[in-house]
């Protein structure tokens, strides 16, 4: 069956009276039968132990030796003339961490839901990055180049892998952040418009309140929509036939059918309202604290059930230069109780064996201060962990020194967690290639390694 056969095949049912739902149904079956759909899933270059991807991006740098990275000889000398900087002062943990799980996995206090999750977390103390700016480190951490407009990990993975239901994006990003670095961050650069992300909301705003924008037409029924669109594609087809090669205009083609097909799907996946009350509970929703990011992780869930590519949900502000022990208390306890039920309930639906689940942000926090009670920027060592997806969980990968200063043991930049994250999606990240102005370009550049260790 074609898709203009399809097309004029579902108007016809229109006319006879059977409605939306069978021209959807039929829009969507002419999608998952056109061998040219880009979307499609395709098969990856080897066995792959995850299918999907959600990213807990930590926007702000979050204080890896407060949370993850348990470093006793810093506490010792605390108040100790500091050896990375002169003028500046060693500075401690105020929390306590303590061992968790069959693996004994040190987790700081402020994470008390997620460390009864030691066992199936990964974590990666051993990251470091260039520079200690967040506008050039996110870009980074998304895109792999912070000198350059380059695609994003997400638009990379969709390329790479299509997605598994063609009525709804195949990456979707819930309040992006967008002050540093904008929708570069989930953008397709020069990829194929279609494969950049969806972005609901934006970071700081309430998801609850959040939409995707021009998803319903107040002005004309579906059927007068379809008969409109019919016509417009039917124009940008003959011009792409005309320019014969056009990324820009075969994105907006795609664009138009998926956004027809999403006025059904999507409002009805953001609708919780199905969702039972121990649910909403288990997330924090509707509670003050937890209810934005429990929100975020209760979707993410939601749609990587629905068969989405990539899932990214921001959280911000880690920057935490001064009132540390303020700041950093309230941030986990907004993230600590959405991102533990996350896991149990992926767990609890087997999803989470093939979900690979990333948190982390662009950088991490100095253990000397030049404030009483904050900590700067640190890119020269970090963590980040992951869990599910194939990964060996109860486990630390590489190291900082003995303060946390810098990555000792193992060292890992973004180019290597990409190409680890492709692994385990079946991608190798020196094939995911795209030719643009006479080159093949990768997410790694001509760089990256897959870290073995990390893998079950």
């Amino acid at each position: 069956m074609t898709f203009e056969f399809s097309r004029r095949n579902a108007l016809k049912t229109l006319s006879c009276g059977f409605g939306y739902m069978a021209l959807a149904g039929l829009a969507t079956k002419a999608v998952a039968d056109d061998p040219l759909n880009p979307l499609l899933p395709k098969t990856p270059h080897h066995p792959a132990t995850a299918k999907r991807v959600i990213f807990l991006c930590m926007r702000g740098g979050p204080s890896h030796v407060d949370t993850f990275d348990y470093k006793p000889k810093l506490d010792k000398d605390s108040g100790n003339v500091s050896p990375n900087q002169k003028g500046r002062k060693l500075m401690g943990s105020p929390w306590k961490f303590d061992q968790h799980g069959e693996s004994g996995l040190y987790i700081s206090e402020l994470f008390p839901n997620l460390a009864r999750h030691a066992d199936e977390l990964c974590v990666i103390n051993g990251m470091a990055g260039e520079v200690p700016n967040h506008p050039q480190a996110y870009l980074k951490l998304h895109t792999g180049s912070f000198r350059f407009v380059r695609p994003s990990v997400g638009a990379w993975t969709l390329y790479g892998l299509g997605t598994e239901n063609q009525d709804l994006p195949g990456f979707i990003t819930l309040n992006p952040e967008t002050r540093v670095g904008g929708a570069q961050n989930y953008g397709s650069a020069f990829l194929p418009a279609f494969y950049q992300g969806t972005a609901i909301g934006q970071v700081n705003q309430p998801l609850a309140q959040a939409r995707i924008g021009n998803i319903q037409n107040d002005r004309f029924n579906n059927q007068l929509q379809r008969a409109q669109l019919d016509l417009v594609q039917e124009m940008n087809r003959q011009m792409l036939t005309r320019q014969k090669v056009s990324p820009e205009l075969e994105g907006v083609i795609e664009s138009y059918e998926l956004a027809f097909r999403m006025q059904n799907a999507v409002p009805q996946l953001m609708d919780l309202s199905d969702e039972t009350r121990e649910t909403l509970d288990l997330y924090g929703v509707g509670q003050k604290q937890t209810d934005n990011f429990g929100r975020q992780c209760l979707l993410a869930r939601r749609f990587a059930e629905a068969g989405v590519r990539f899932i990214e949900l921001c959280h911000s502000n880690w920057d935490q230069h001064g009132n540390l022990q303020g700041k950093l208390t309230s941030n986990c306890k907004e993230t600590d109780q959405p991102i533990a039920a996350l896991l149990s309930d992926l767990k609890q639906r087997d999803l989470l064996k093939d979900t690979l689940v990333v948190w982390g942000g662009e950088f991490g926090r100095t253990p000397d201060v030049k404030k009483k009670d904050g900590r700067d920027h640190n890119a020269t060592g970090f963590t980040t962990w992951i869990a599910g997806g194939g990964s060996k969980g109860g486990q630390t990968v590489g190291a900082t020194d003995e303060y946390g200063i810098a990555a000792v043991e193992n060292k890992m930049d973004f180019h290597d967690l990409h190409a680890t994250m492709l692994h385990m999606l079946g991608l190798d990240h020196t094939r995911l290639t795209y030719r643009y102005a006479g080159r093949d370009f990768r997410l790694t550049d001509v760089y990256g390694r897959v870290v073995n260790e990390i893998l079950a």
